[in-house]
């Protein structure tokens, strides 16, 4: 695609959402059901089921995904894609292009060793490895533009409100 198709196919979705800013919201939607012999969960993908797991850090074998792992893949999935978008909306040409995402987690935290230790990732980073032409400015405003329209970078930066909700039935006995 091509920085004009993508124009073409984005303009009538921008001139609808300048004049029913509502209309642009999303609601995104995963579901994902116990299993019944094992400590883990499927979740429900677009080309199949996706087994999460236990990370060998925390007693599992490896033969599942890690929730950490899952997270860090939408991060390097919507960067790519956010990368692409405005590359070619710029008309800069990657040759060749990487994202790489890493996370840290301590064990001791989610194992309830260590009260102190935190639960979930502290610190990620995402790598960009370009094969361009481009100058440094055109790369610098390429990744600036990147990181502020990816929906997974911006919600990892400026964490949502979450809340739960708890939907409980009992057996009649």
């Amino acid at each position: 695609m091509d920085a004009a198709e993508l124009r073409a196919r984005q303009k009538p979705l921008k001139d609808r959402y300048k004049e029913n800013p509502g209309s642009a919201i999303v609601t995104s939607r995963a579901e994902g059901r116990l299993a019944d012999d094992d400590i883990a969960c499927a979740v429900d993908g677009w080309r199949g089921q996706v087994v999460a797991g236990l990370h060998p850090s925390t007693g599992g074998d490896g033969s599942q995904a890690c929730s950490a792992d899952i997270l860090l893949r939408a991060l390097v999935a919507c960067a790519g894609v956010t990368l692409k978008s405005v590359a070619t909306a710029m008309g800069v040409n990657l040759r060749d292009a990487r994202v790489v995402a890493e996370g840290d987690w301590d064990a001791r935290g989610t194992l309830g060793i260590d009260k102190q230790a935190p639960v979930g990732l502290s610190d990620v980073r995402l790598t960009f490895t370009l094969d361009t032409d481009a100058d440094d400015a055109t790369v610098t405003k390429l990744i600036q533009l990147t990181e502020r329209f990816c929906v997974i970078y911006q919600t990892l930066k400026n964490p949502p409100r979450v809340t739960t909700e708890t939907q409980a039935t009992r057996a009649a006995g």
